[in-house]
C-alpha cells in the first residue's frame, strides 16, 4: 500500500508542478493548438490554447512509477508496458509538434500515424508472448475465465487490435476540456484495485507482477489528476496526442497484463460509447448519405444540442465512473465466487 501511495502521490506532485513550467515555456514560443474549422464554433476561442500537455502528464508518471520501486524490484513486464506507454506518448509529440510546426489542425498523416501504432503495439504483444509469457487465454477477470485459448499468434492479433482501438478511442475523447483526463483517472484506478487484489490472492489469478502494474496505475491516476488542475475547463494547456495516445496504450497495456481483456470495454466504457459514435457516423453517411449526430464523437453531439461543456463534461465523468463501477463489481463478484475473502 505504501508504494502505491508514493507512486500516486510523487506523479501527482510532479505534474502539479511540472505543467505549470510547460505552459509558460509553450506560451513563450507561440505553441499552441490549431483547431479545427468544422468543430463547434464555440472551440475556434480555444485556438492558441498551449498543447502537447501529455508530456508533463506521462512524464509525471514515469517519475512517480520510478519513485515507487525505491525498496521495490523493477520486473520486467513493468518496464516493457512502461516503454509502450512512452513509445505511444512519442508518436503523439511527433504528430502535436507537426500541428504547431505546420499551424494546422492535422499532423502525422493517417499512414503514418496508423503505421507507428501498429509497430509499436505488435512489438510490445510480441514481446509479451514470447518474452513475459503472458496467457494467452481470452479472459474476462482472471486468466481462465473463459477456457478460450487464443495461442500465441491470435493473442498477438487480439493485442493489436486492442491496443491500437484503446489507443485512437482516447485520443477521439479528447475533444474537451479535461474530458479524458478525468475519465481516464477512473479507468486506473480501477486497474489499481484489480492489481492490488491480484497481489493479496496470487493462487487465484497467476499474474506474477501484479504490483507493478498496479503502481504504474496509481501513477498515472496522480499524473492525470495533477494535469486536470490545468485542463479542466477553461483549459490553460491540452494534453494533445502525446496524452491521449500514451493513456490510451496505458489503459490496453494494463488490461492485457492483468488479464481482465473482456473487462476493458467496461472498464472504458466511455471511450467505446466515442469511438462507436463515429463509426456509425461515418457508416450512417457513407451508406445512406445521413448522420445519426449532428457530429461525431458524441461528446460534440450534445454540445450542439445547446448543453454546456462543463455540463457534457461533467455528465461523461459521471458515465465514466459508473462504467468503472460496474467493471469492479463485476470483478469482486466473480472474486466471491471464486472463495475470495474481502
Amino acid at each position: 500500500m505504501k508504494n502505491l501511495l508514493v507512486a500516486g502521490g510523487v506523479a501527482m506532485i510532479i505534474s502539479l508542478l511540472s505543467t505549470p513550467v510547460l505552459i509558460n515555456w509553450l506560451r513563450s514560443r507561440g505553441i499552441g493548438q490549431q483547431i479545427r474549422e468544422d468543430g463547434p464554433e464555440r472551440h475556434q476561442s480555444k485556438a492558441g490554447t498551449p498543447t502537447m500537455g501529455g508530456v508533463a502528464l506521462i512524464g509525471s508518471a514515469v517519475v512517480g512509477w520510478l519513485a515507487s520501486h525505491i525498496d521495490v524490484p523493477f520486473s520486467t513486464r513493468g518496464l516493457v508496458a512502461l516503454l509502450t506507454v512512452c513509445a505511444a506518448a512519442t508518436i503523439g509529440l511527433a504528430d502535436d509538434w507537426i500541428k504547431v510546426h505546420r499551424q494546422r489542425s492535422l499532423g502525422l498523416n493517417a499512414r503514418a500515424k496508423a503505421g507507428s501504432l501498429l509497430l509499436v503495439s505488435t512489438a510490445f504483444a510480441i514481446v509479451s508472448v514470447t518474452w513475459l509469457k503472458v496467457d494467452t487465454h481470452l479472459s474476462f477477470t482472471r486468466f481462465d475465465s473463459t477456457g478460450v485459448d487464443l495461442g500465441k499468434v491470435g493473442w498477438v492479433i487480439f493485442a493489436v487490435i486492442v491496443i491500437v482501438g484503446c489507443s485512437n478511442a482516447v485520443n477521439l475523447t479528447d475533444g474537451l476540456d479535461g474530458l479524458a483526463a478525468g475519465s481516464s483517472t477512473f479507468a486506473f484506478a480501477a486497474f489499481a484495485v484489480i492489481g492490488y487484489y491480484q497481489v493479496k490472492h496470487p493462487h487465484i489469478y497467476r499474474n506474477p507482477t501484479p504490483l507493478d502494474e498496479a503502481l504504474l496505475a496509481t501513477a498515472l491516476i496522480g499524473g492525470c489528476a495533477g494535469f486536470l488542475w490545468f485542463n479542466a475547463a477553461p483549459a490553460r494547456i491540452f494534453m494533445g496526442d502525446t496524452g491521449s495516445l500514451g493513456i490510451g496504450t496505458a489503459i490496453a497495456t494494463l488490461a492485457l497484463l492483468e488479464n481482465v481483456d473482456l473487462l476493458l470495454p467496461i472498464i472504458g466504457g466511455l471511450f467505446v460509447l466515442e469511438a462507436v459514435s463515429v463509426i456509425l457516423q461515418v457508416a450512417s453517411f457513407r451508406m445512406f448519405r445521413r448522420r445519426i449526430f449532428r457530429m461525431a464523437p458524441i461528446h460534440h453531439h450534445f454540445e450542439l444540442l445547446g448543453w454546456p461543456e462543463t455540463t457534457v463534461i461533467i455528465r461523461f465523468w459521471i458515465l465514466a465512473g459508473l462504467f468503472t463501477a460496474l467493471a469492479l463489481g463485476s470483478f469482486y463478484a466473480d472474486f466471491l465466487s471464486r472463495g475470495g475473502v474481502g
